[in-house]
């Protein structure tokens, strides 16, 4: 990403993916609650109009792109929404480095939910925590927007990098994300065990919600069961479906 004297171009009007001079779509991949064993969101994952991955559309983004191409990811993953008819959250990743000034930035995503009836505050809008920013502030300032326009807030990728505890620091979203990494079989890793268990403590004191990601079996999952997490995402639920809700196998 940019550094901090490389700021965004200003808002205007959002562009589609055309102007970018590539296209992309968006898969879903929901995230469950296991309580009730209902949906709590979807995640919009952006996707190559063959249904290939992410990372050849993101090689293309480039930091005269990049607002254009962030604007346009809430753009789609609110239409498809809108279109498939999700009844719980969505989840769109942002990139803060876009965003110029976050209650400008976020018109285009507003006008888009007005246009297809769908509601804003059923949108999470999260940031992972290996995204490289230069300056807290600046991600407080986006954060603190988007609740104040009542949207849900999330740190993804909590625990990859090393800046987790200092964004908390900082502020606190609604919800953090753990890292698949950090709980890749945790069910028999007792360090992961013990850092996984500090951060549900720290969440729980702060009153944010924590979602275990890349959940693949059923020991990773029990074991975080015990420890009071109730949202899972992961290929053991379902995995991402191209422009589509995918049925979630309950275990």
């Amino acid at each position: 990403m940019s550094s901090a004297s490389q700021k965004p171009k200003p808002c205007s009007a959002c562009q589609n993916g055309e102007s970018l001079g590539f296209d992309f779509t968006m898969a879903f991949q929901p995230i469950v609650d296991i309580r009730d064993k209902t949906v709590f969101a979807y995640e919009a994952l952006v996707r190559g109009l063959d249904g290939s991955g992410a990372l050849g559309i993101l090689a293309q983004v480039t930091p005269d792109n990049r607002y254009t191409f962030d604007q346009s990811c809430r753009v789609k993953a609110v239409e498809l929404a809108a279109r498939l008819g999700i009844p719980c959250f969505v989840s769109i990743n942002f990139l803060p480095n876009a965003v110029y000034q976050a209650a400008t930035c976020i018109r285009a995503t507003l006008e888009v939910a007005r246009r297809v009836g769908f509601p804003t505050d059923r949108l999470i809008f999260e940031v992972t925590e290996n995204e490289r920013m230069v300056e807290k502030t600046h991600l407080k300032s986006i954060m603190t927007e988007y609740k104040r326009q009542g949207f849900q807030t999330a740190i993804d990728d909590f625990g990859a990098g090393y800046s987790g505890l200092n964004l908390l620091a900082e502020f606190q979203p609604d919800i953090i994300k753990l890292d698949m990494e950090i709980i890749r079989d945790i069910d028999s890793h007792p360090v992961r065990q013990a850092i996984v268990q500090g951060i549900v403590g720290v969440a729980r004191t702060l009153n944010i919600t924590i979602i275990a990601e890349g959940i693949e079996s059923i020991g990773e999952l029990d074991f975080l069961k015990g420890l009071g997490i109730h949202l899972f995402q992961g290929y053991l639920f379902a995995k991402p479906a191209f422009e589509q809700l995918p049925e979630v196998n309950w275990p």
